[in-house]
């Protein structure tokens, strides 16, 4: 037969095999994507927890902030009402003296920071200008109102204290400017608190963005109810000059916060701070309107690069570097093992080439025993009759003349000649196990013991017991097992009378037999020796045997991995234990 395309087809599958197992495979990939997948998405998880917390922050400084910037509004206001109250208690009416009284009580540098003063202004219409004053030249000889304008009223500032960094301020007409006055005759229409639109002071040498904030008082305890009333009964307004970047300082000082804010009233701008800490690239931005005394300011909050640095968290870029770090080390792991693989199919493929070579080799000398075995069982067997039936023979003619001792070698002859006969049958029987099917067959277990006993113990000084169930077994193998332990049991007993007595449970997936007799036993330390070829406990001369059956016996059960074992500890008896698969 011609092996060469055979041999190219298994040459070009190894390679084949060999080039499959050294790359990366679909499983392999779907790994390394699936652990990208997840490390995207953990880095994913983690970034977008970290912003939430972070925009919770920022939400949080921009809501306090506005808070702060209402609470002291309304605190300024306070002491400002606090003043309308003052001048109701005096009739409607106050001094110069009575109002430094009021002001000094206020202590406003320390409770108050981030305003500029406390003031009185007077409504003067023009009919009550010189008496107003003449009023107050007696404790100011200086006073007097400035700059001129063209409205028909007059709105001073009367009273402003610290009056030193106000010096400026006194004497100023409201009517003057439009912010001023708009806001002015505002509070007085309203009946409430109004702050202009954003001015310069006249005192802030810097000339930055500031306001004023009103709070109209009347002749009246109560406001009057009706615009013409409050109109007509209007006395003034107490007032607060703020310079806005000294209100904000004070109100919210750039190292207490991590945000910057720019403030516009319109498109006036009132106070910017985001060159303090200017962040270029914000992480958050809002603007928020805020309601104040009938003005509208505009909060454009950023976070700053305080902000930056308090909330900085890396743990999205570690466990993207660590899943990273990981995929690498997978990809690195599996081009191991696909080389690993590749090796190992290389040496699979050198040892199953071995293990065919072996493999054919064995085959040609199982070949060579079987034929052996045919040659010693069937070819030798015809010279061994040949030689039994001869010394038959001369035993009968000469059955009268041949002395005692030549009686003695021809018996001895004949049994040599069985114990051969039985030998070559053993060794053809030994070769043949690995021949045997798994096929299973019914038996009654009663029924297989009571023939076997008969055919071998003529003699029937053996008793032979066995429970009477049925059984699925290898029926060939089983028997042979079986036929070899009840010969056994029979040859080997030492009494005229004995007992076999065999026993079977179903355990554990297995055929359990318990085989005991009530011979002479077998030693514990010959237990392992008596399951070896041609090994017997006594000389062959005193029992024949082949010394092969035990050896059979064990050959036939390890070939259906099962066991075979002998209790230890006995005084007397064998008892074989066998475990035999049930499929």
């Amino acid at each position: 037969m011609d092996t060469q395309p055979n041999t190219y087809i298994n040459t070009r599958h190894s390679r084949e095999k060999l080039e499959q197992g050294g790359k990366l495979h679909g499983m392999h990939w779907l790994v390394i994507v699936a652990s990208l997948v997840l490390t995207f998405g953990a880095w994913y998880i983690s970034s977008t927890q970290v912003d939430g917390k972070n925009k919770e922050k920022f939400d949080r400084e921009v809501g306090q902030v506005l808070e702060l910037i209402q609470e002291r509004m309304n605190l300024y206001e306070n002491a400002l009402s606090g003043g309308v109250a003052y001048i109701d208690v005096n009739g409607g009416h106050v001094t110069y003296s009575q109002w430094l009284k009021y002001a000094a009580s206020l202590h406003i540098e320390k409770k108050y920071p981030g305003i500029n003063g406390i003031g009185v202004i007077f409504n003067i219409q023009p009919a009550d200008l010189p008496a107003f004053l003449e009023e107050q030249r007696r404790d100011r000889p200086n006073f007097g109102l400035h700059p001129g304008h063209n409205e028909a009223e007059y709105w001073p500032i009367t009273y402003i204290e610290p009056v030193e960094q106000n010096m400026r301020a006194v004497g100023l007409d409201m009517a003057f400017e439009t912010n001023r006055y708009t806001a002015v005759k505002n509070a007085r229409d309203t009946g409430f608190p109004q702050v202009t639109g954003p001015i310069t002071l006249v005192q802030d040498a810097q000339k930055t963005p500031g306001f004023l904030l009103y709070t109209p008082f009347y002749k009246t305890l109560e406001t009057p109810e009706t615009l013409e009333g409050r109109r007509k009964n209007i006395v003034g307004v107490t007032y607060a000059p703020f310079i806005m970047k000294q209100l904000m300082q004070g109100m919210l000082a750039s190292q207490k916060r991590q945000v910057s804010i720019t403030i516009t009233d319109g498109s006036d701008e009132l106070f910017d701070d985001s060159t303090d800490g200017k962040d270029p690239k914000p992480l958050f931005k809002s603007v928020n309107n805020l309601d104040i005394y009938g003005r509208t300011w505009t909060l454009d909050f950023q976070s700053s690069l305080n902000f930056r640095n308090a909330t900085a968290n890396y743990q999205p870029y570690w466990i993207l570097a660590g899943g990273l770090m990981i995929d690498v080390l997978l990809v690195g792991l599996f081009v191991l093992l696909t080389r690993a693989n590749r090796n190992a199919l290389m040496y699979a493929d050198q040892m199953t080439k071995a293990l065919e070579d072996k493999t054919a080799r064995l085959e040609k000398s199982n070949e060579d025993l079987e034929h052996l075995s045919y040659v010693a069982s069937h070819d030798l067997r015809a010279p061994l009759n040949a030689i039994k039936q001869v010394a038959s023979w001369i035993e009968e003619d000469c059955a009268d003349i041949l002395p005692e001792a030549s009686r003695s070698h021809l018996e001895l002859l004949k049994r040599r000649s069985e114990r051969m006969t039985r030998l070559l049958q053993d060794l053809r029987s030994y070769s043949k196990v690995n021949q045997y099917t798994d096929h299973r067959e019914t038996l009654n277990l009663a029924d297989t013991t009571a023939e076997i006993s008969f055919l071998i113990g003529k003699e029937k000084k053996v008793k032979c017991y066995a429970p009477d169930i049925t059984i699925e077994i290898q029926r060939i193998p089983f028997e042979i097992v079986l036929r070899n332990l009840i010969a056994n049991a029979i040859k080997h007993h030492d009494k005229k009378t004995g007992e076999l007595h065999i026993e079977y449970t179903a355990k554990d997936g297995n055929h359990i037999f318990r085989i005991e007799d009530d011979g002479p036993g077998i030693p514990d330390d010959m237990h392992k020796k008596v399951m070896e070829m041609y090994q017997t406990l006594k000389p062959r001369d005193q029992k024949e045997g082949s010394g092969m059956g035990l050896a059979i016996i064990k050959k036939i059960i390890d070939h259906y991995n099962g066991s075979v074992v002998l209790e230890i500890g006995r005084t007397r008896g064998t008892c074989f234990i066998i475990t035999w698969p049930l499929v």
